[in-house]
């Protein structure tokens, strides 16, 4: 079987249209984040299916970089890395969320609470060791990351530029959830799924067009 780019970019686009759509049905009904929900079977089924969200992210925003990696410049290349490392930890963390944090839910609710705690943005009571710069580095790469990105991807105008608007002031506005209620949690992190589908159905509509673009000119033989 030929793998062509054509090919490659549709995969990438596929990727965030489902990683954007899983993001929004995760939200959906959400269990309280305390240590009581870690035990349920529900919890280990989102988790798990937020590492695969995560994954296919990483995935998609790889082939929207590479689909325009010219026009975005230094600013795009500094925007993917960060938030490349940030759905990177994520999958970590879910992986984490999905098969220890049941475990330990019943032998120590209070660290499981204080693990919690600290993943959404929180202070935790007690310590978490190495978790806390695990999760702080997490939350930075998605949020700087993607502000970079989604700036860069609408200064070139490639993809959407709605959508491109919307990554970035959906990743940079989980910053406010640091004084906002635990209510706004859910609701906040639609508009980054909104905007992962209306990237991945823009990078699958014009992807055709980068290897026109990015081909070498053809030298025609003289005389002709």
């Amino acid at each position: 079987m030929t793998i062509t780019v054509s090919a490659l970019f549709r995969a990438a686009a596929l990727a965030a249209a489902t990683a954007g759509t899983i993001f929004v049905a995760v939200q959906i009904n959400h269990p309280p984040m305390v240590a009581a929900s870690a035990e349920l079977t529900e919890w280990t089924v989102r988790s798990c299916a937020k590492a695969v969200m995560a994954a296919l992210a990483l995935a998609g925003i790889t082939g929207m970089y590479l689909r325009q990696y010219r026009r975005v410049g230094l600013l795009g290349l500094a925007g993917y890395l960060i938030f490349a490392a940030g759905y990177l930890s994520m999958v970590g963390v879910e992986i984490m969320a999905a098969t220890v944090l049941p475990g330990l839910a019943r032998t120590n609710p209070a660290y499981v609470n204080d693990v919690i705690v600290a993943a959404a943005g929180g202070h935790p009571a007690g310590d978490i060791g190495g978790l806390q710069m695990l999760f702080n580095l997490s939350g930075a790469g998605y949020m700087l990351g993607g502000l970079l990105f989604g700036i860069a991807l609408f200064r070139s105008g490639v993809l959407a530029r709605w959508a491109s608007a919307l990554l970035a002031a959906g990743t940079a506005g989980t910053a406010s959830l640091a004084v906002l209620p635990e209510s706004f949690n859910r609701p906040i992190a639609v508009p980054v799924g909104v905007a992962l589908v209306g990237l991945g159905v823009s990078l699958w509509r014009n992807h055709a067009s980068s290897a026109l673009e990015d081909a070498p000119p053809v030298l025609q033989p003289a005389g002709r």
